[in-house]
């Protein structure tokens, strides 16, 4: 079996052969799309290499990673999609079994390292589900549980259905905000893929103010989200984006929905603060937007992401252990 690995540049290496068919057959969000690396890379701290593997020429597996550079030069490399959270930073074909994944995955993380370069001292997956814990874990690898993921089986035939699977306190407040959203006669609210008509510097601006007021999470190498990612990526054909306007115009908030045949994921949510002129209610009525597309589209399920656990549970979302797993440079040779 003849393999290659090559690790691409996205801010400056075209696109590797064959991969948009893969990225599709494999079924990967949005952000794996090699034109959104470039963009996200060239405005990044810390840029995002893409490895790819081959078996007699075809794309066999993938890997995104963040390469970090930290005190005293020392390089990480961060196995993981910087804008997919909870999901592995890695994808194969379907004709490998475990021990196949096993070998290509070792062959892509040596080439990581050597792109890295020489103050490179290993690599970090992120991610990892338990079911996957086996293709990075082994002598001299560190495994430990990490934050984890929501995630919501969807068994439901209409919205309604969802809301009555909640707890009583929560289906109250959640019909009750949907009420609100709906009477004011100052917010007007538009979901729809291929947004053309949103402005992404408007969109950094609202998410990164966002986020600065939340605080920045422990250990999080990600740079503020560039405007031109997010022109981008609300234009795509294979992303939802949810707009809260005022009859003036002004952006009150936004989310995005990563759509996926099957796991659908809650990307970003931003909205100004109510002492800027934001209003209440939006967050929980972005929730009840998505499942609506989640349900009459019958997706298997909805991932929310990483944050705020507790709440998303008080939606009907589970948290689904994640490991991290760490490798030392002698050992990824």
């Amino acid at each position: 079996m003849s393999v290659s690995v090559a690790v691409h540049d996205p801010r400056r290496d075209p696109e590797p052969e064959g991969w948009a068919a893969f990225r599709e057959h494999a079924e990967l969000h949005a952000p794996w799309d090699y034109r959104l690396l470039g963009v996200e890379s060239r405005h990044a701290d810390n840029p995002t290499a893409l490895a790819v593997a081959r078996v007699e020429g075809r794309i066999a597996a993938a890997m995104t990673a963040t390469v970090v550079r930290g005190p005293a030069r020392a390089t990480l490399v961060e196995v993981h999609n910087p804008w997919v959270s909870g999901f592995p930073g890695w994808a194969f074909a379907d004709a490998f079994d475990r021990r196949g994944r096993v070998r290509l995955l070792r062959r892509m993380e040596r080439h990581l390292c050597r792109f890295a370069g020489l103050s490179c001292v290993g690599l970090l997956y992120r991610y990892v589900p338990a079911e996957e814990l086996s293709l990075v874990s082994g002598f001299g690898r560190v495994v430990r549980e990490a934050v984890g993921t929501s995630l919501l089986d969807n068994r439901f035939s209409t919205v309604d259905e969802w809301i009555a699977s909640l707890s009583r306190s929560r289906r109250h407040s959640i019909r009750g905000q949907m009420r609100k959203v709906e009477r004011d006669p100052d917010v007007v609210v538009r979901l729809a893929p291929a947004r053309d008509d949103l402005d992404g510097a408007e969109l950094a601006d609202l998410v990164n103010r966002h986020r600065a007021r939340l605080g920045r999470p422990k250990f999080d190498s990600r740079s503020p989200l560039a405007a031109e990612y997010l022109h981008e990526l609300v234009r795509r054909d294979d992303v939802l984006t949810l707009t809260y306007h005022d009859r003036a115009g002004r952006l009150l908030a936004f989310a995005d929905l990563l759509d996926h045949p099957e796991t659908p994921l809650y990307q970003h949510w931003a909205a100004l603060d109510l002492a800027e002129g934001g209003k209440q209610h939006l967050y929980f009525d972005s929730y009840a937007r998505f499942m609506g597309h989640v349900v009459a589209k019958g997706r298997k399920a909805f991932s929310a992401g990483r944050g705020r656990l507790e709440l998303k549970e008080t939606l009907g979302l589970t948290t689904r252990p994640l490991w991290v797993a760490a490798v030392p440079r002698p050992v990824a040779r």
